[in-house]
């Protein structure tokens, strides 16, 4: 039997490299190509669209897409279940992601990146003179209260914060762990959370969650966390929301148009803005990189991957 082919659709670091070549020949594809080569697996990344046509034009012995990534929101995951096409992720980013949440959350309320660019540029009086809001005490809005969700809602604890959250549906298990109070619908958490964090998925129904009409929702001075899609954020109106003094502040890992990012955000102060780092520690990615391999090698020794998401 010859080896299995890989396409990555992207360069990968070296050691993902030759971890993938233990399974079969890998080989770069690029998704322009009109004459898409033989493949039994795509290896693609968070930020690879792996759109409609693309799929359509993945040869026929092509079984597993196989994402490096929780988030799956780049893969139409439609078109690859037409094609018989299974679609795997890599959910073990939970805990290095809810630093992430808390780093933002906390460097945002008191307003750390400004401080430090004052100093750096040597003015100490400057730095040292911005006042920024409470964390410890406060009421933490958590929007999607999965495996992240909860990650973050254990951290909050730790600073004898009140916990809401709001969701497709109660989960009473973990609401009671945490001592967390369900919100039946987005307005009610958004009118009485001092800061909110978005964890939840992307999809149709949560496109644009926070718009101009749910921002204006938000007490004034609150604060915005988005740490799961960029796109469950419209940054037009959230400009909006900052310009007017509405939002007390925003952290963002993620962005709408990403990798572009709204050039009127750079101007506030009161807004820190990171380039989707939330799985970025050295360990969490030889975690992912582990699970990856772990998904391609069941697939081809049992026919389906062990985190398939369609």
């Amino acid at each position: 039997m010859s080896k299995p082919i890989i396409l990555v659709i992207r360069q990968l670091p070296a050691p993902m490299m030759a971890a993938l070549q233990q399974f079969g020949d890998v080989r770069l594809l690029d998704p322009a190509t009109i004459g898409i080569p033989e493949g039994n697996i795509l290896v693609s990344t968070a930020v690879d669209p792996v759109s409609a046509e693309l799929i359509d034009r993945l040869p026929a012995s092509l079984g597993l897409i196989a994402n490096i990534g929780v988030g799956y929101d780049n893969i139409d995951r439609a078109a690859a279940t037409r094609r018989g096409i299974a679609v795997s992720n890599t959910p073990v980013v939970t805990e290095d992601t809810a630093d992430l949440v808390f780093a933002l959350l906390l460097a945002t309320c008191r307003r750390l990146s400004v401080s430090e660019r004052h100093l750096r540029a040597g003015n100490w009086a400057a730095g040292a003179g911005q006042l920024g809001q409470r964390v410890h005490g406060k009421r933490l809005g958590i929007v999607g209260l999965g495996a992240i969700g909860q990650a973050v809602a254990r951290r909050a604890r730790g600073f004898n914060m009140s916990i809401l959250y709001h969701g497709p549906k109660p989960s009473p298990e973990a609401a009671a762990a945490l001592d967390a109070h369900f919100c039946p619908t987005l307005e009610e958490l958004l009118r009485e959370a001092d800061i909110v964090s978005l964890n939840c998925t992307l999809n149709e129904q949560t496109r644009h969650l926070m718009n101009a009409a749910t921002l204006a929702m938000l007490k004034p001075g609150a604060v915005l966390i988005n740490v799961g899609r960029g796109p469950l954020v419209d940054e037009n109106a959230l400009v909006d929301a900052l310009r007017s003094g509405h939002l007390g502040g925003a952290g963002l890992d993620v962005f709408e148009f990403e990798p572009q990012v709204t050039p009127a955000l750079l101007e506030f102060d009161n807004v820190t803005l990171l380039p989707h780092i939330g799985s970025a520690t050295g360990e969490c990615r030889m975690d992912m990189a582990r699970r990856v391999c772990a998904n391609i090698g069941h697939f081809l020794q049992q026919g389906a991957p062990l985190d398939r998401c369609n």
